[in-house]
């Protein structure tokens, strides 16, 4: 039975080598290294009795309460409320629109887990083989901030409901300290906010987390179907109290107040993404990862549009409140338990959320330590349980001590930069692996290659998707965010019609007019799930990701150039003298559980 690592002798610089042109030059070499992948047919699952190695078990209903998991959490309890209090009934539209760019970017995503190889890595992985190293581990650096702030604020907020629950009870009430749940106890001007439940909830997640997939996957399909069943008899019985009249005027503030809307309400969708993050423990990574991500991402826009239409009919958009709009909405209609309904699915939603999120912490420490951009450990794979022990304690090792330490919620306003990053970065993918299936893309006498030339025409419809979403931000005159998009709009054409019809004629040698007249050749689709339109819809997504991008605090902005800059520092000085992307020094081994078939 081969080991799942093996170790070799890391190369170590000189200590002259850091003076020389030699070391930068070999930076660069190193950082434009992509990992090299083999086919799917040789990550089949080879069954075995025993030895390291992930283990198979998550079926296609699993894919998809696990994108339904990680997607709705208290979000859908809260969110839908506080937007209609500036959209009004509009709120729905934000939804349709949000949830339209978000399918682009899962179909994004389902072509990429379709057509490479089942292993963990996510959008880490998809950067690293279409790309290089570098932009793979900035956008891992990218994601794990994300993960790590997120982890700890979800579990302070569901400390913080779970004694809101207990205080149902007279012995509870008023008698549960600050310290324990409810915020924390604050030292230093709030800077340090000591809360003990939230990371008690971490452990027993980590625990249940490293006790296996198996047991894991069950504790977030029983959550999960507790809080969809939850949110549909909210739906039914809140169906039976709307008034129609409520939904007049439906844009009160005007379209650019349902736009905005739909910005807001993107993030409540974030979360597909974990499905394919779980391709190593599929047991049909091929046909049933995309179909996860997709089906996971519509049943939530379906829900939340449907929650939007119920809360918004049942009491005037005006009346909404902030902290518990629909719970308040039904206790206005003397539905008190509903409300109590609401606070139990909020529980079970925060931990599906959160225990997805730390599932996929994890593998996405396994994939960094595997390939040698993180210290070995981190590639360890327990013997028995065939899960990730060392990175998964690791994982809720950092978010309890953020979430029993500090004032996470004062970071909330630099979060969902990775999950940005990563979205336009896999739409990008998709193009950059399109063009590698038609071969080489160099043609004499070019001043720059077409594989360049593409990359820069992707550059400029993300920088034109930042500069409209600035213009949209300061509320700059509708021309220059017109400017802008027109820009994109010519970059993304020159990507369908001009490079494309210039590797189509190299391709087809000696049939050019056929390349020019069906510039679409060049992006053949690929075997298994192929995303439509390509490369108009991976630029569309691109052009919105960078638009959301803009609409962030700029303190975001400034999270991304610093955590980069140290990023770069980290691979400069340790990962690219570690990194192994042949994947040699790794031999995967995949498990079924016992009766599965093959």
């Amino acid at each position: 039975m081969p080991k799942e690592m093996r170790e070799t002798k890391p190369s170590y610089p000189s200590s002259s080598s850091f003076s020389s042109p030699t070391w930068f030059s070999n930076f660069c070499s190193s950082a434009l290294r992509t990992k090299t992948l083999t086919s799917s047919e040789t990550t089949n699952v080879r069954a075995h009795s025993g030895g390291e190695g992930l283990e198979r078990r998550l079926g296609l209903l699993d894919l998809v309460l696990l994108g339904i998991g990680a997607s709705i959490g208290a979000g859908i309890f809260v969110v839908t409320g506080t937007v209609a209090r500036d959209a009004g009934p509009g709120v729905t539209v934000s939804f349709i629109l949000a949830g339209a760019a978000c399918v682009l970017n899962a179909l994004c995503y389902a072509e990429m887990a379709s057509r490479l190889p089942a292993v963990v890595g996510g959008a880490y992985l998809y950067a690293y083989t279409a790309f290089n190293e570098l932009t793979a581990f900035l956008v891992f650096a990218q994601l794990m901030l994300d993960y790590h702030i997120g982890a700890a604020s979800i579990a302070r907020s569901l400390a913080s409901y779970l004694v809101s629950i207990l205080e149902i009870f007279p012995i509870f009430r008023e008698n549960v300290p600050s310290w324990i749940g409810h915020g924390g106890k604050e030292f230093l001007g709030g800077a340090v906010s000591v809360n003990v439940l939230a990371p008690i909830l971490l452990a027993l997640l980590t625990a249940i987390l490293c006790r296996g997939v198996g047991e894991s996957s069950v504790l977030n399909s029983l959550m999960t179907i507790t809080k969809v069943v939850i949110v549909l008899f909210v739906i039914a019985v809140g169906a039976f109290k709307v008034d129609v009249s409520n939904w007049s005027p439906f844009a009160p503030n005007g379209f650019k107040a349902v736009v905005t809307g739909a910005t807001v309400v993107f993030f409540a969708y974030v979360g597909f993404d974990a499905v394919a993050n779980s391709a190593e423990e599929a047991k049909r990574p091929q046909r049933d990862l995309p179909v996860g991500i997709l089906g996971s991402l519509l049943i939530c826009a379906i829900l939340y549009i449907a929650v939007c239409l119920v809360i918004t009919g049942m009491v005037p958009y005006q009346s909404l409140g902030e902290d518990a709009p629909l719970a308040e909405a039904f206790t206005s209609k003397g539905l008190k338990y509903v409300s109590i309904l609401i606070s139990i699915g909020a529980v079970a939603g925060l931990t599906t959320t959160l225990l997805v999120g730390l599932y996929v912490q994890s593998r996405l420490y396994l994939g960094l330590g595997r390939d040698g951009l993180l210290p070995s450990i981190f590639a360890k794979v327990h013997s028995t349980r065939h899960t990730p022990v060392q990175s998964q304690v690791w994982v809720g090792i950092v978010a309890g001590l953020l979430a029993g330490i500090f004032n996470v919620r004062v970071l909330s306003h630099i979060l969902s930069v990775g999950s940005l990053t990563g979205y336009s970065v896999v739409s990008a993918c998709v193009i950059t692996l399109r063009w590698k299936d038609k071969g080489a893309s160099q043609i004499s006498g070019k001043c720059i290659s077409d594989r360049r030339e593409g990359t820069i025409c992707l550059v400029v419809v993300a920088c034109c998707g930042f500069a409209s979403g600035l213009c949209y931000n300061f509320s700059f005159p509708l021309f220059f965010s017109f400017v802008a998009g027109l820009i994109a709009i010519v970059a993304a054409f020159l990507l369908h019609f001009r490079h494309g019809a210039t590797l189509s004629s190299f391709s087809t040698n000696n049939h050019v007019e056929v390349g020019i007249r069906n510039p679409k050749k060049v992006y053949e689709d690929p075997s298994g799930f192929s995303c439509p339109g390509v490369p108009l819809v991976p630029a569309i997504c691109i052009f919105f990701n960078m638009f959301l991008f803009a609409q962030l605090h700029h303190e975001a902005w400034w999270r991304f150039v610093v955590l980069s800059i140290l990023s770069i520092g980290v691979y400069a000085f340790y990962g690219q003298y570690h990194a192994d992307p042949t994947g040699s020094n790794h031999i995967s081994v995949y498990h079924r559980p016992p009766g599965s078939e093959a």
